[in-house]
């Protein structure tokens, strides 16, 4: 087995801070037109928000970027899932990682979150890699 995959190993923390402009092209890319991720006014009294949403799928492509930048060329992505458990506002900088929960000789799964500045772990997920 790769030295490089153990388990108990620990990714690399990331911080993610979502800006009115990230959200606007992420949206935009998306096609998503909710106005909680754009419109303040409207986030707050209509849906009783705290403020601007940060849009759960973008947080699920956070993870994904956490495990195959550390992954890099030494594996395929097979399996990708996450639930996003906490609402997260705009001016949050949430703390991605992982770890590695488990390896074989041809594939290695990893356990992912982001946290927020509570330390709640606000969006959990995993990923599975088939080895090169």
């Amino acid at each position: 087995m790769n030295e490089y995959f153990k388990v108990g190993a620990i990714l690399p923390s990331r911080k993610f801070t979502a800006t009115n402009v990230s959200l606007f092209l992420y949206n935009a890319a998306v096609w998503n037109a909710h106005r909680i991720h754009y419109d303040e006014n409207y986030t707050i009294s209509c849906e009783n928000h705290a403020g601007i949403v940060i849009d759960g799928p973008l947080q699920g492509d956070w993870l994904a970027q956490i495990a195959t930048d550390w992954v890099g060329n030494k594996a395929t992505l097979r399996e990708f899932e996450y639930t996003n458990r906490i609402v997260s506002y705009l001016g949050e900088t949430l703390v991605g990682g992982g770890t590695v929960e488990e390896c074989s000789d041809d594939s290695v799964r990893l356990n992912l979150f982001l946290k927020n500045s509570k330390g709640e772990i606000t969006t959990p997920g995993s990923a599975l890699f088939q080895l090169l």
